[in-house]
């Protein structure tokens, strides 16, 4: 960690503690936006820190051991403000840039459909072309964010000339376009951040509402999976930092026989060893965004799929850890951990499950042979 990095990090875990678990969205989203955190990845000209997915990370992380993370953080300038700042046209980069880095405009991310699931090859949302640009078809799922965004970055397919075959392709959807509706999920879990349905039925867009060049859709699709793998792991870290500061703030006091519950080596090593999956899980983060900022895509594809996977699993164990540890009081109000035994989960199956990770180091890193 760079001297930038540690002031960094300082000056936004007092942020967090300023809002703490019963944090606003809007309030921490505007103050974080003044403060230029939001937007610390893009480009300097066009108001962002002129960072990367390292230092944005570092201020997801640090919100989330606060008790207090912002998710769409995740989506809006980790994917869509990447995605826009490495292959955008220049009015593109003009119209979405400055505001996904001051925080005044919000976009949400939309890949996921109901049939597809982990086989991004499935997809059907499909783009045709018209006189007037574009016409989408398709429907999503599990899209965070849609109503409190001013559009969303669709992944479509359009059928390729040469081969009749479908690429994907990425698209600009305002939200108030005629065709493009959505419909509340009722989830279990409880967000600031809401799920959303997606329904594109015959939207038309201008030519420039595709981003980039319609036939590098696969580079720019994982231009933008590669931070969101990246985010999700620093998301994850700082829930299960939360988690576990809170453990061991609790263990250090409560007191049953004569002695707090933490000198007790069945409360303390478990607490122990969530720390030490949490760091390692820390560095895998820190190589992958790294990596990803040095250009090295290759690198940042395996590196980021192996810290979402060791941060989701760390995660899910530090919360568990520290509920036990409470025992009752973890699962009361007060304390706020009983709510993230669920929010926890969140981090093993989205963007991408545990196992489908295991499949691609499996063939990817190891060579083995596909099972798919």
């Amino acid at each position: 960690m760079s001297e930038e990095h540690d002031d960094l990090r300082a000056a936004v875990a007092a942020l967090g503690q300023r809002h703490g678990r019963g944090f606003d969205r809007e309030a921490l989203w505007a103050e974080a936006a003044k403060l230029g955190y939001l937007g610390v990845n893009l480009p300097e000209e066009y108001g962002g820190g002129g960072g990367g997915i390292a230092e944005l990370s570092i201020v997801l992380e640090e919100l989330g051991a606060a008790g207090c993370p912002l998710l769409m953080m995740v989506v809006s300038p980790a994917i869509c403000g990447t995605v826009i700042a490495r292959f955008g046209t220049d009015d593109q980069k003009r119209q979405w840039l400055p505001g996904l880095a001051d925080g005044t405009r919000t976009m949400a991310f939309g890949i996921t459909e109901p049939d597809a699931g982990s086989n991004s090859h499935r997809i059907t949302t499909t783009a045709r072309r018209t006189p007037e640009g574009w016409s989408l078809t398709g429907r999503k799922v599990f899209i965070s964010g849609v109503d409190i965004a001013d559009a969303t970055l669709i992944v479509g397919r359009t059928e390729d000339a040469r081969t009749g075959r479908l690429k994907p392709c990425l698209f600009i959807v305002p939200r108030d376009a005629p065709g493009f509706s959505r419909s509340l999920i009722d989830m279990e879990l409880h967000a600031a951040e809401k799920q959303f349905e997606l329904v594109l039925d015959d939207v038309r867009l201008p030519a420039d509402a595709l981003v980039g060049d319609e036939d590098a859709g696969l580079l720019q699709l994982f231009a933008g999976l590669n931070p969101e793998r990246i985010m999700t792991a620093a998301f994850a870290i700082g829930m299960g930092r939360h988690a576990l500061t809170r453990a061991v703030e609790y263990a250090k006091d409560r007191q049953v026989w004569k002695d707090p519950i933490g000198a007790h080596q069945a409360i303390a090593h478990p607490l122990a060893q969530a720390h030490i999956e949490l760091e390692l899980a820390r560095l895998m983060m820190q190589k992958a965004a790294a990596c990803y900022d040095a250009g090295d895509d290759t690198g940042a594809g395996e590196a980021a799929n192996m810290a979402k996977y060791a941060a989701g699993e760390a995660c899910v164990k530090a919360v568990d850890q520290a509920v036990h540890t409470l025992g009752g009081n973890g699962l009361t109000r007060e304390y706020g951990l009983a709510q993230l035994i669920t929010a926890a989960r969140v981090a093993r199956i989205a963007p991408v499950s545990r196992e489908m990770i295991l499949n691609y180091v499996s063939h990817q890193s190891l060579g083995l042979p596909k099972s798919y």
